[in-house]
C-alpha cells in the first residue's frame, strides 16, 4: 500500500493515494486509528450487540436494532450493491480491521475490561458493517417518533390535546390532501404547527457571486444533532487522481457525505423534515406458531422470531422481532394474546372489522393486539444511497452533485450546492411515500385503504439560486417540496435572512459568515414574553423580574443575566405544565420500548409546545396563573441574579457515562452562549437541565473561489482518543462559534506513517 497521511495542526488527517480503492483502505485505516472506539460503539449498535459489550444499559438501544432489523438490513443493502460499489466498501473494511489491529487499545475498553473484570471481546468487521454504521447514524433521525407521540397524545388526551401537542389540524391546512406538486395552496405564513423544535436540524445558506467579495458562490451552515464524545462528524480530505475531497465524513462510512468541498463544487444539507417514514397501526394476534396481521385485504401472515440478546454482567434477554408486509414492529413488550395495549379490546369486534373480512370463524375469534410498524425506506427498498457516495467525491459541478444524490433514500435532505462557474442549486433528495398531508400526522390503520404503503414519489428538480437561499427545518415556501408536518419554527431562518439582508450592500467573504454562526437572538422568545408582559398582581421581586425580562435584548449570550432569567422563568413555566393535572394523562407509558424515551418525555414536548399550550385554552391550563406563578418562583430562587453562561455548558453524551463504574473522559467546561431556537444552537431541556446536549455538531463554511479560504470547526476534535492533544482542542473556539482555514497545500502539511 502507497497511500500517504498528512495532519494539519488540528490533527486533521489529509490522505492521498495511488486511486480510489487504496485511498478507501486508507481512509478506513486512519478513521480506525484516530475514532477506533467510536466506530466499534456504532458497529454494536447495528448489530444489536451493545449489552453484549456494555452490560444492562445497551438493552434498551440492542432491542430497537434487533426490532429494526438494522443488520439485516445493512446486509440487505450491501449484497444489492454494484460491483464498482461493493469493491469500495470492501476497500474500506480491510483498511478499518487493518487499524484496528494496529492501533493501542482504546482506554474506554480498558474501563470496560475493569468495570466487568473480563476482556472485551473483538471481532473483525463484516463487510457489510459501513452500511449498519451509516443505518445507526439515520435509524431515529426522521420523523416517525414525532408520529408515535402524536398517537400518545391522541390517546391520551383526545382531539384537544392532539391539537397543541402534535401540531395543527391537517384539515385547515390551506392545500390539505393534496400531494407535493398537485396543487398551488400557499404555506401557512407561521410554520410552528409542529407544535415546536424537532430534536434533530441544521442551518444552510448559500451566497450567489453577486453578493459575495470574491464573486464566486458562498456555502455555509452547520448540523444541530446530540453532542456526542467524540463528535459525530470527522474531519477529513480524501485525494487521488480524478478526486480531491476536504468535508466532514461519517466515522465508519467511507466518503464525505454530508458536507464536502471537491475544489470546483461544494454542498451542504439539512434535514427537510420530510414525511419519509410510515407508520401504521396494526392489528395482530398468534394463531398456532405463528402470527397473523390484518391488512386492507384480511388477515395475512406475518414474520415472528424470538432472539436471544447478550448480556454483560448479566442473564441473556429475548427480544421479539416481528415485521409485517408494512413494516417492522416497535414494541417494549411481546405479542400477548392477553394483553391490550393502545386500545386493543382483546379481540376482533364489528367497529373495527374491515367491511367485507371474511376470516374464518375460529380465527376471528382469536385475541388480538394492536401494536405500530414502521416502514423505513432503507428496509422496503434494501438500499441506504451508498451508490451515492463515490460520484459525490468526483463531482466537479453542482449539477454533479444533485445528479450524485438523485438516489439518495433517507433521511430526506434538502441541499445547498454549488460551483466555481457560479451556479448555485437548491435540491430536495430522498425517497418519500406519496401520502398526502392528512395522512402524515398519525399512524394510518394497516387494514383500511390508506395501510397500503404509498408509491415513492419521483425525483425533484433542482431550482437555481439567483441571490441567497437558506434552509433552516422550517416550512419550505415551495409547496411542491413541502413534504412533511412537523417542521421547525421559522425562527432560525428568519434570523439568517435577516443578517444576510443587513449586509446586502456589502460584499462578503468566508470570515463574514462567523457572525452569523455566532448569532443568539432568540427569536421565539416574543410568544412567551407577550404573556409576561400581560402579567399583574406580582410581588415586588417578581415585578423586577418582570422589568428585566421585558428590557432585554432576546440575545442569549453567555454573559446575560436576563437570558438567564429568561431560561429560569421558562424552566419553572415548563415544568408546571408538565406536573399539570390537566396532562397527567400524557405521562402513561408508551408501548415503543426505552429508546424511544426521549420522545415521550413531558417536559421536553411541553417545552417544545409553549407557546401553543399558553395560547391555546381548550386543555383548561390558566396560562396567566401558570406564567405568573413561575416569575414568583424565579424571585424566590437562588439563580435569579446568575449569567446564562454560569448554568449553561456542554453536556457531551458519552457511551461509557451510561454504565455504572465507569466515567467518560472530560470535556474543558466553559460557558456557552445561544439556545435551542438560536442560530448558535445549543440546546437544552427547560425544567432538566440547562446544560447543552445537542447543538452543533460541525461549522462549515466552502469558498468555491479558494478552497484554502474555506472554513471548518467541530465541537471537540479530530481524534476520538483522549490521550491525543487533539481530543479536545478545537473545544474552546467551537464554544465561540470560531472556525479555522481549511489548509489543502500538502507542503503545508505534517507527514506522518500510515500504520
Amino acid at each position: 500500500m502507497t497511500a500517504e497521511l498528512f495532519r494539519d495542526a488540528w490533527g486533521v488527517p489529509h490522505v492521498r493515494a495511488a486511486d480510489h480503492l487504496e485511498l478507501a483502505e486508507a481512509q478506513g485505516r486512519v478513521t480506525a486509528l484516530d475514532r477506533g472506539w467510536q466506530i466499534e460503539v456504532d458497529r454494536w449498535r447495528a448489530e444489536g450487540r451493545l449489552a453484549e459489550r456494555i452490560g444492562p444499559a445497551g438493552l434498551a438501544w440492542d432491542r430497537f436494532a434487533r426490532q429494526a432489523r438494522l443488520a439485516d438490513t445493512a446486509r440487505r443493502a450491501y449484497d444489492a450493491l454494484d460491483d464498482d460499489v461493493r469493491a469500495w466498501v470492501d476497500a474500506y473494511v480491510r483498511g478499518v480491521n487493518a487499524g484496528l489491529d494496529a492501533a493501542p487499545r482504546p482506554v474506554e475498553l480498558a474501563a470496560l475490561d475493569e468495570r466487568f473484570g473480563s476482556t472485551t471481546p473483538h471481532e473483525p468487521w463484516p463487510a457489510w458493517a459501513p452500511l449498519g454504521v451509516m443505518l445507526v447514524a439515520h435509524a431515529l433521525f426522521s420523523t416517525f417518533p414525532r408520529v408515535l407521540w402524536n398517537a400518545h397524545v391522541e390517546r391520551t388526551l383526545g382531539a384537544a390535546g392532539l391539537a397543541v401537542l402534535g401540531g395543527a389540524d391537517p384539515a385547515e391546512a390551506p392545500d390539505a390532501g393534496a400531494l407535493p406538486g398537485s396543487g398551488d395552496g400557499t404555506p401557512p405564513d407561521d410554520p410552528t404547527e409542529a407544535g415546536g423544535v424537532p430534536t434533530s436540524g441544521s442551518n444552510a445558506w448559500a451566497l450567489h457571486g453577486s453578493r459575495t467579495a470574491s464573486g464566486r458562490p458562498l456555502l455555509a451552515g452547520d448540523p444541530h444533532r446530540l453532542l456526542e464524545l467524540p463528535g459525530v462528524y470527522q474531519q477529513v480530505r480524501l485525494a487521488c487522481p480524478g478526486l480531491d475531497v476536504v468535508g466532514l465524513a461519517f466515522p465508519g462510512v467511507p466518503g464525505v457525505q454530508h458536507f464536502g468541498h471537491t475544489g470546483t463544487a461544494a454542498w451542504g444539507i439539512t434535514n427537510a423534515m420530510a414525511h419519509g417514514v410510515e407508520v401504521f397501526r396494526e392489528r395482530m394476534r398468534l394463531r398456532g406458531d405463528g402470527v397473523e396481521a390484518l391488512g386492507p385485504d384480511g388477515w395475512e401472515p406475518a414474520e415472528r422470531t424470538v432472539e436471544r440478546v447478550a448480556v454483560r454482567g448479566g442473564a441473556d434477554v429475548e427480544v421479539e422481532v416481528v415485521e409485517t408486509v408494512r413494516g417492522v414492529v416497535l414494541a417494549g413488550e411481546p405479542l400477548d394474546p392477553a394483553a391490550t395495549r393502545d386500545g386493543a379490546t382483546g379481540s376482533t369486534d364489528a367497529s373495527t372489522r374491515p367491511a367485507g373480512d371474511s376470516a374464518a370463524t375460529d380465527a376471528e375469534t382469536a385475541p388480538e393486539v394492536v401494536v405500530h410498524s414502521v416502514r423505513f425506506p432503507v428496509r422496503a427498498t434494501a438500499d441506504l444511497g451508498f451508490a451515492c457516495l463515490l460520484p459525490l467525491l468526483r463531482a466537479r459541478t453542482a449539477h454533479d452533485v444533485v445528479e450524485a444524490l438523485r438516489g439518495w433514500v433517507d433521511p430526506v435532505n434538502r441541499v445547498l450546492a454549488a460551483d466555481s462557474d457560479g451556479t448555485v442549486l437548491s435540491a430536495t433528495v430522498g425517497r418519500v411515500p406519496a401520502r398526502p398531508r392528512t395522512e402524515r400526522r398519525l399512524p394510518q390503520d394497516a387494514w383500511s385503504a390508506a395501510g397500503r404503503p404509498a408509491p415513492w414519489l419521483g425525483p425533484l428538480p433542482p431550482v437555481e439560486v439567483a441571490d441567497a437561499a437558506v434552509d433552516a427545518n422550517e416550512r419550505p415556501g415551495r409547496a411542491e417540496v413541502d413534504l412533511g408536518l412537523a417542521y421547525a419554527p421559522p425562527h432560525r431562518a428568519d434570523r439568517i435572512r435577516a443578517l444576510l439582508h443587513e449586509r446586502r450592500g456589502d460584499r462578503l467573504g468566508p470570515e463574514d459568515m462567523s457572525a452569523i454562526h455566532a448569532d443568539t437572538l432568540l427569536g421565539g422568545a416574543a410568544g412567551p414574553l407577550a404573556w409576561v408582559e400581560r402579567s399583574d398582581d406580582l410581588t415586588p421581586a417578581a415585578a423586577q423580574v418582570r422589568a428585566r425580562l421585558l428590557a432585554w435584548d432576546r440575545h442569549m449570550d453567555a454573559c446575560s443575566v436576563p437570558a438567564a432569567t429568561f431560561a429560569a422563568w421558562r424552566a419553572a413555566l415548563v415544568g408546571r405544565l408538565a406536573a399539570h393535572p390537566a396532562l397527567a394523562p400524557l405521562h402513561a407509558p408508551h408501548p415503543h420500548g426505552g429508546a424511544l424515551d426521549p420522545w415521550f418525555s413531558v417536559a421536553a414536548r411541553v417545552a417544545d409546545a409553549l407557546p401553543h399550550l399558553l395560547d391555546d385554552a381548550a386543555l383548561g391550563i390558566d396560562a396567566a396563573h401558570e406564567v405568573r406563578t413561575a416569575l414568583e418562583e424565579v424571585a424566590a430562587s437562588t439563580v435569579v441574579d446568575d449569567a446564562w453562561g454560569d448554568r449553561h455548558r456542554v453536556l457531551a453524551s458519552h457511551l461509557l457515562d451510561e454504565v455504572p463504574g465507569c466515567t467518560a473522559p472530560p470535556v474543558p467546561d466553559v460557558p456557552l452562549a445561544g439556545d435551542a431556537d438560536c442560530v448558535r444552537c445549543t440546546g437544552t431541556t427547560p425544567s432538566l437541565t440547562d446544560r447543552a446536549w445537542r447543538g452543533s455538531v460541525a461549522r462549515w463554511v466552502w469558498d468555491l473561489a479558494d478552497r484554502e479560504r474555506s472554513r471548518w470547526g467541530v465541537p471537540f476534535g479530530a481524534s476520538g482518543d483522549p490521550r491525543s492533544p487533539h481530543f479536545t482542542d478545537q473545544n474552546a473556539l467551537w464554544a465561540q462559534a470560531a472556525t479555522v482555514e481549511v489548509v489543502t497545500d500538502w507542503d503545508r502539511l505534517t507527514p506522518e506513517e500510515l500504520v
